[in-house]
């Protein structure tokens, strides 16, 4: 067992759900395949570590009164149904367009994300049916996990920064509400076929519940000018990641 390996990506994933809301899949999958597992047991034990990591970062966010409960259940419901969808149509569809699509999505939220960092406002433009087309987004958002295991837990955070007027803290902590249920569901269908590593996922997720739990405690005390700096970064990252996957 690489402990030491194990723990230095709990650490990693702690930090980056804490600060960002953001799925620990863009730390464990390549750190995984690094330390030579399997693409598909490092997917699924990414799936674990989420669920055991958001489940102390989202008791932190609520107590900071920083959890949109509704809005978190819609977008957590659309990722589960679009998950399912693109489980049973992954050999069917091609999902180069919903990439494109998100990749130019989340550049937008990043040059978005920098400029909010510089105390520039922005009025918001009232979106009719905002929940309905963010809901539908997030089905989209549920369609690509299923069919290439990208990460929802940060385009949750950019369909909210485009649909709804809340406060960085509250999209971060929603999004990581949302991403425990869409997590829930998809790990389900993976224990039950046995391709896991549960070493890894129990050492990982440890780590990462309670590294997680004070860098949730540490951004919620953050200037939002911080956090938005934090985020378009991994906005700019999760771009790049998706452009190398298209190219």
């Amino acid at each position: 067992m690489d402990l030491l390996g194990f723990i230095i990506i709990g650490v990693l994933v702690g930090a980056l759900v804490g600060v960002t809301g953001s799925s620990g899949v863009l730390i464990v999958v390549p750190g995984l395949t690094l330390l030579g597992y399997r693409f598909q047991t490092a997917v699924s034990s990414s799936l674990i570590v989420d669920l055991i990591t958001t489940v102390s970062v989202v008791l932190t966010y609520f107590r900071y009164d920083n959890v949109r409960v509704r809005t978190g259940l819609l977008l957590g419901l659309g990722a589960v149904i679009g998950a399912q969808i693109g489980s049973r149509v992954a050999v069917m569809i091609n999902p180069l367009p919903l990439e494109i699509g998100f990749t130019f999505f989340a550049a937008v939220m990043a040059v978005v994300s920098f400029l909010r960092s510089s105390s520039i406002s922005f009025k918001r433009v009232e979106v009719r049916f905002a929940r309905v087309l963010s809901f539908l987004l997030s089905v989209s958002v549920g369609i690509l996990t299923g069919t290439i295991g990208t990460s929802g837990g940060i385009m949750f955070i950019a369909i909210m920064m485009a649909f709804y007027n809340y406060g960085v803290k509250e999209m971060i902590g929603t999004a990581t509400f949302s991403m425990f249920l869409s997590a829930l569901s998809g790990v389900s269908g993976y224990v039950a076929s046995g391709v896991y590593d549960l070493d890894a996922s129990v050492v990982i997720g440890s780590t990462a519940l309670i590294v997680g739990t004070v860098f949730a405690k540490v951004a919620n005390r953050m200037k939002p000018s911080t956090i938005y700096q934090i985020l378009g970064s991994v906005f700019v990252i999760t771009c790049i990641s998706e452009i190398s996957k298209i190219f």
